[in-house]
């Protein structure tokens, strides 16, 4: 399982500075929370974290390997960042069988477990464009499990959720910790937080303030 470092992490766009000299040590096997209010720089993070940005200075590295330098990308990943692009043309078992022909880690056996995890029926054929909100929202937590990925980001996991999806969905990762996987949360949701959270950290104005 992979450990992140961040080191000294700054990143300015737009002459706006988003992150600014952040450092900190995450360990696979646990859950890590971070809260603040919008535009502190939560998203902008896990997108750091994930290779989708350039720092504008310091590093990432996953496993002991710098992002962009000897790797462009963490090599074992699930996220959720902002929207996932769901193909609204396919059912929910197709959309991740088109995505595991990228990778080839997944069988047909992953795939539909990690549908059936989330509350979904993995045989079911209606197409994602006839989903609900909540629905969107499920599948797109299985497509950053069924690879079962050494490190998880979610933005907001909990979003557009019922009460039966949120304790589902909770439980889950409950079981990907202890599968050992680092997962990284960034949510507004105080609950989810308390309940999943080994550390909980604030984001202020770009900057890690506190745990």
């Amino acid at each position: 399982m992979s450990n992140i470092k961040i080191k000294n992490l700054s990143k300015v766009i737009k002459k706006q500075q988003v992150l600014t000299d952040i450092n900190y040590n995450f360990e696979p096997g646990k859950i890590y929370g971070i809260f603040g209010r919008n535009g502190s720089g939560k998203t902008m993070l896990l997108r750091a974290i994930s290779g989708l940005i350039l720092p504008t200075k310091g590093s990432v590295e996953i496993e002991g390997e710098r992002l962009h330098e000897e790797i462009s990308f963490p090599p074992s990943i699930g996220i959720i960042i902002e929207n996932t692009d769901l193909l609204p043309q396919y059912d929910a078992y197709t959309n991740l069988k088109i995505l595991s022909k990228i990778k080839k880690v997944a069988s047909d056996e992953d795939i539909k477990e990690a549908i059936d995890r989330v509350g979904l029926d993995s045989d079911s054929k209606l197409k994602v464009k006839k989903f609900s909100l909540g629905m969107k929202q499920r599948l797109s937590i299985a497509q950053a499990i069924f690879e079962k990925p050494s490190i998880i980001l979610l933005d907001e996991p909990t979003n557009a959720l019922d009460e039966n999806g949120i304790e589902l969905i909770r439980k889950m990762l409950l079981e990907e910790r202890e599968r050992g996987a680092l997962i990284v949360i960034a949510s507004h949701n105080k609950e989810d937080l308390e309940i999943l959270a080994d550390h909980k950290i604030q984001m202020i104005n770009g900057s890690l303030v506190n745990e």
